[in-house]
C-alpha cells in the first residue's frame, strides 16, 4: 500500500516539474473550466485515495468517475455560459465538499492507524 502511495507522490512531483517547464498557455475564456477540470480531478484523486486506505479502490469506478466529474463539470460551465447564469458555482461548492470530506476521512484514517488517536 505504501509503495502505491509514494509512486503516487513521486508521479505528481514529476507532473509538477514537467507542467512548470512546458510553456503551455490557456486562453482566458477556459479559465472556468481548467479550474473547474483541476477541482473535478482532485475530487477523484482523494476520492481514489480513500478508497485504497479502506481497500475498496477499484480502477473501473476511479476512471469513470474521474472522466465523468470532468464531463459533468465541463458541461454545466458550458451551458451556464449559453444561458448566462454561472452554473459552475454549483458544481465548485459540491466538488469542494467531497474534497474536503475525502480529505478529512484520509487525516483521520493515517491518524488511527498512526495510533496518536485512540479509537
Amino acid at each position: 500500500m505504501w509503495v502505491g502511495i509514494w509512486l503516487a507522490i513521486i508521479g505528481l512531483v514529476i507532473g509538477i516539474a514537467v507542467g512548470l517547464k512546458v510553456p503551455l498557455v490557456f486562453p482566458q475564456a477556459y479559465g472556468k473550466y481548467m479550474g473547474l477540470a483541476v477541482l473535478a480531478a482532485l475530487d477523484s484523486v482523494f476520492g481514489g485515495v480513500r478508497a485504497s486506505m479502506e481497500e475498496r479502490f477499484d480502477n473501473v469506478i476511479f476512471l469513470s468517475g474521474f472522466f465523468s466529474n470532468a464531463l459533468l463539470a465541463a458541461g454545466l460551465v458550458f451551458i451556464g455560459d449559453r444561458l448566462g447564469v454561472e452554473l459552475y458555482t454549483a458544481a465548485i461548492v459540491a466538488f469542494g465538499v467531497r474534497l474536503f470530506q475525502n480529505l478529512g476521512i484520509i487525516r483521520r484514517y493515517l491518524l488511527k492507524k498512526s495510533n496518536k488517536v485512540k479509537k
